[in-house]
């Protein structure tokens, strides 16, 4: 099926994007990107009325960036990436004010076919490639259950979980990324604290992919110490984090390519340790199933997440689905329509409905 195959395309083209580098040639510099707006309203949980809204970044958020390969022979390349996000929405650059101006990627680096890539500077995080890969709704932070409960934070009263620390992107890291070997890749990532006289104060991880024909597999796992300052509390306004020391997270996910549909799943553990803090640690774990069904000339998505947050002295339950149709215009544009749920035990269910347009460039 035509669609189904261009949208595997995409996935992969986009894992090779952020992971494994740009494709050899003699000398060249691409600019690319895709914008993406949505109509809709957004109720969060425990609030009782919606806010109407025409945003930036439903179905994936828009980017724009300037790529570029150099062949320096023997199959070695130099390689660079500057890549960043804006809001469609009013114009503004980053995901949210005081983002930078290049937070998807800001990279320069080596690449071999034979060895693999070595990529320094700022670098999409392997955990999140395993996430967005392994879920029908990608990386929306809008609609995908997935990313909500492994990125976006929630809690109610007794207690607020903190998320994945350390952002999709790592500053002053170092990525390598490994060649194929039989449909098997690896990343590894360390990002660097860059404090003196405390080398304790770093982040690392990494991830293994699998795909042969239909079936796809990964494990990712990662352990930060800091979020963006060495030694800050990661986010001080949780009062859950007071003695932030680091937090530890491992996920697996499998997905199978039916042709009449192609179903997904993720299991996730993510433990947040913190120092001298009556309520002790955060412990998260969830799980994530869904589908991507052909239909017509675009996919049906639907994806439901499951997940328990606690900590000592209490603990609640999240319940996440979503459901959308995406339909593809061209091979570089398509329209969405999409409706998320979210119910975080305690609190009143929120729910986000909207309709966009994705244009690939």
């Amino acid at each position: 099926m035509d669609h189904q195959r261009a949208r595997r395309r995409v996935l992969v083209a986009l894992a090779a994007t952020l992971c494994a580098g740009t494709a050899a040639g003699q000398s060249s510099v691409t600019i690319y990107g895709q914008a993406d707006m949505f109509v809709g309203a957004v109720r969060a949980p425990g609030t009782s009325s919606r806010a109407f809204v025409a945003d930036s970044g439903g179905m994936q958020t828009s980017y724009w960036g300037i790529k570029g390969a150099e062949d320096l022979g023997g199959g070695l390349r130099t390689v660079f990436d500057l890549n960043g996000f804006y809001r469609t929405d009013g114009g503004r650059t980053g995901r949210f004010d005081g983002d930078a101006m290049f937070s998807r990627n800001a990279y320069v680096g080596l690449e071999s076919d034979k060895a693999g890539s070595l990529k320094i500077g700022r670098t999409t995080a392997p955990y999140f490639i395993s996430t967005i890969l392994f879920n029908p709704l990608v990386d929306s932070f809008v609609f995908a259950p997935a990313v909500f409960h492994t990125y976006l934070g929630a809690g109610n009263a007794q207690v607020l979980d903190p998320g994945i620390i350390g952002d999709s992107g790592w500053n002053n890291s170092l990525l390598y990324s490994s060649p194929g070997f039989g449909g098997l890749t690896f990343n590894v990532i360390y990002g660097l604290g860059e404090k003196a006289g405390d080398a304790s104060q770093h982040k690392w991880g990494g991830n293994v992919m699998y795909f042969s024909g239909a079936f796809a597999a990964t494990l990712a796992f990662q352990q930060v110490k800091f979020d963006s300052t060495p030694g800050d509390i990661a986010n001080a306004s949780n009062p859950f984090l007071a003695g932030f020391r680091k937090q530890t997270a491992v996920q697996g996910g499998l997905s199978y390519d039916f042709g009449v549909a192609k179903l997904f799943a993720q299991v996730q553990y993510i433990r947040t340790d913190v120092n001298n803090n009556p309520n002790g640690d955060i412990r998260h774990s969830n799980g994530q199933v869904g589908a991507s069904v052909p239909v017509g000339a675009g996919s049906l998505l639907v994806s439901y997440a499951h997940g328990r947050t606690e900590n000592a002295q209490n603990g609640f339950r999240r319940n996440t689905a979503a459901v959308s149709y995406d339909y593809n215009l061209s091979r570089r544009t398509d329209v969405y329509l999409a409706y998320f749920y979210d119910r975080i035990q305690g609190l009143s269910h929120g729910d986000t409905f909207g309709a966009g347009v994705r244009h690939r460039f």
